[in-house]
């Protein structure tokens, strides 16, 4: 689907998953290696190399087969890279409206939490057989660390550039809440979900009333506070 969007001369600015779509099997690896830029949802079981690490020559014995170019030290868990780094490292980033009454401008809260973010290069076989090079690629791991929890809770992986300030990675990242929040609101709010015809144009005259319907809702949205991101 997003091939045939680009197709169309429509640039894709960011892909947004759930987990199911960082797991480390070869298919998703691929997913996340065909499109940039991506923020996908991972597990904190899945394995990385810090950002800084690189790959060596092993030794050659002389006999058999040479040895593959890899990487010294064994790839940790991403959970274990960011406790590493420490509940201190944590900083707090707000990044969109609540649904509880509060005395900002749109009348209510604003979603907060505290978040680390390292660059890490994520580990695998599967990445390893998409990757071409030795070198696995750099990412974002943007991490949530609640100030009343003892570890990481929520784990992304985003290709976005290295440059990207913090509270930017986490509105991309939390934005996939948003993109269910408006299929719901589609679907049932809107009334997508209660279309009973049978014909073609029926169906694409229903979709065309509802994403209208729909534009206006996020013109209202960006109206109360234009700093929140909205889906593409």
């Amino acid at each position: 689907m997003i091939d045939e969007t680009r197709s169309w001369g429509i640039d894709v600015p960011l892909a947004v998953a759930d987990a199911g779509y960082g797991v480390p099997p070869l298919s998703a690896s691929a997913w996340r290696n065909g499109i940039c830029p991506y923020a996908v949802g991972v597990s904190g079981r899945h394995t990385a190399h810090p950002a800084d690490a690189r790959p060596v020559q092993p030794a050659y014995a002389g006999t058999g087969r040479p040895p593959k170019v890899q990487y010294p030290e064994p790839a940790q868990t991403m959970k274990d890279l960011v406790v590493a780094v420490g509940k201190a490292a944590a900083r707090p980033v707000s990044w969109r409206e609540g649904s509880r009454p509060g005395k900002g401008r749109s009348g209510f809260k604003r979603m907060y939490s505290r978040f680390v973010a390292l660059r890490v290069r994520p580990a695998g076989r599967g990445i390893r057989k998409v990757a071409d090079d030795p070198e696995l690629p750099e990412r974002w791991l943007p991490t949530e660390w609640p100030a009343n929890e003892s570890e990481p809770v929520q784990f992304w992986l985003s290709s976005l550039p290295s440059g990207m300030p913090l509270a930017t990675l986490v509105r991309l990242a939390k934005l996939r809440w948003r993109i269910e929040h408006d299929y719901r609101e589609m679907k049932q709010a809107l009334g997508l979900a209660h279309f009973e015809g049978r014909t073609w144009s029926g169906w694409h005259h229903r979709v065309t009333l509802v994403s209208a319907a729909h534009a206006f809702c996020i013109l209202q949205r960006l109206a109360r506070d234009p700093k929140e991101p909205v889906p593409v």
